[in-house]
């Protein structure tokens, strides 16, 4: 039965392999639009 367990054991590793690489594509569209939300608006910085 060590096979059912190396299976399962794949499994998770591939699993968890493609949500981290879902969670890094998600992450890095947010990075840029922080960034530019950020910035400081010059129209009104010297009211």
């Amino acid at each position: 039965m060590w096979y059912f367990s190396w299976i399962l054991g794949l499994g998770l590793a591939c699993s968890f392999a493609i949500l981290n690489a879902m969670w890094f594509e998600l992450r890095e569209q947010k990075v840029p639009v922080t960034k530019v939300a950020s910035k400081p608006d010059r129209s009104t910085a010297g009211n």
